[in-house]
């Protein structure tokens, strides 16, 4: 279900779904995009569930820097 949060309650419950393997809308420049935490098996497939996206259509993760890679 959405849920529309003050900015820092907004950060501190996106953080605990995230790390629960739950899925997040962010907003971008233009758009609103969906993240997960890309080391989490859980959240990467409900990603791929929410968007109805087939399995062999890869994913774009965005990292810090070159370490996180």
């Amino acid at each position: 279900m959405a849920e529309i949060l003050a900015a820092g309650e907004a950060m501190e419950r996106a953080l605990a779904l995230l790390e629960g393997g739950d899925v997040v809308a962010i907003p971008t420049e233009t758009v609103y995009g969906l993240a997960a935490d890309a080391t989490n098996g859980v959240g990467v497939a409900r990603i791929f569930e929410v968007k109805g996206r087939p399995r062999f259509n890869p994913l774009i993760a965005h990292v810090a820097d070159l370490a996180m890679a």
